[in-house]
């Protein structure tokens, strides 16, 4: 089969690396657009109706209040964990307190619709790549990295919160700003989705009991997993329109911005559909009638086999 936009060694090393970093897939034009748009979109921003919810990646205390949980099919607004007071007061002007934007920009707002539904150069690495037969879109966000205060991002993979059995995600983070070593960019650990299985998964414990972690393998296997020597994370800095294809399994993390720049980045996430793979009722995220997740390519170019 020949291939439309990526090369056989960029194919090749996704596989090895479990990540691929493809610069200029944007334009600038593109690239500048969503930017605008975001800074638009943190300008209407209404604080005074806003709950305050923080966004923490922390496994002891993460997010997981009904604004969080029904945001599938809206886009939200979460605060950095130091953009609040302990009176629930902002302690900075609210352009500047927001972590993330989500969680479905992709469907709602049609700057973002454009590059991520509406893509052929996305549809075209999508079917040279073959990660998935029968694809669909979910949980996209921009993640702002604000000045000082941007939070540190652990060490996770993907699949642990948009969980398929078998696990199928994927997902496509674009810098929309320069992304270095002082403002977040992403570090990687070339190979862990080869060596690191998904030991636990990100789900709803039910009625107003929030969200936790359901472990998938034995805690001696985990133990084991955390005593495992990693070796060493790749720091990838990428510029306006770089595209970082990251696969669900591989282990990544980003840093604080301890600089005066923003990292202003549009992710969003693909996973296999049914019959292929089974995404079920214990995700936090999940579809609606109204706005079930999208398809990326025609029912004619479905891989099949």
């Amino acid at each position: 089969m020949s291939l439309n936009f990526l090369t056989q060694p960029q194919i090749d090393k996704f596989h090895a690396d479990g990540y691929l970093v493809i610069p200029n897939f944007l334009s600038s034009e593109e690239t500048e657009a969503l930017l605008k748009r975001s800074r638009e979109l943190l300008d209407e921003f209404d604080i005074e109706t806003h709950p305050k919810t923080k966004f923490t990646t922390s496994d002891k205390d993460h997010v997981g209040d009904d604004y969080f949980l029904t945001s599938g099919d809206k886009i939200r607004y979460f605060l950095e964990e130091d953009a609040v007071d302990s009176q629930g007061k902002l302690t900075r002007e609210k352009q500047k307190s927001v972590n993330k934007i989500g969680h479905a920009l992709h469907e709602l707002d049609p700057v973002f619709h454009k590059v991520t539904l509406e893509n052929e150069r996305l549809r075209a690495l999508v079917k040279d790549l073959k990660f998935h037969k029968d694809p669909v879109a979910l949980q996209s966000m921009v993640i702002t990295k604000q000045t000082h205060i941007g939070g540190e991002v652990p060490e996770h993979n993907d699949s642990t919160f948009l969980y398929t059995d078998p696990p199928s995600a994927l997902g496509f983070w674009i810098a929309l700003e320069r992304c270095t070593a002082t403002n977040g960019a992403l570090s990687f650990l070339p190979g862990s989705h080869l060596t690191y299985p998904v030991t636990k998964r990100f789900v709803r414990l039910g009625e107003n009991k929030g969200t936790g972690f359901e472990h998938l393998v034995p805690a001696s296997v985990e133990e084991e997993l955390s005593q495992r020597p990693k070796g060493e994370y790749i720091l990838e800095t990428c510029n306006p329109g770089d595209l970082v294809l990251i696969h669900g399994s591989v282990l990544h993390k980003s840093e604080r911005n301890t600089s005066p720049n923003t990292r202003f980045a549009y992710t969003f996430h693909m996973i296999e559909s049914p019959p292929f793979a089974k995404y079920d009722e214990k995700n936090w995220l999940q579809p609606t009638k109204e706005m079930p997740f999208s398809r990326i390519l025609p029912r004619e170019e479905v891989a099949v086999n």
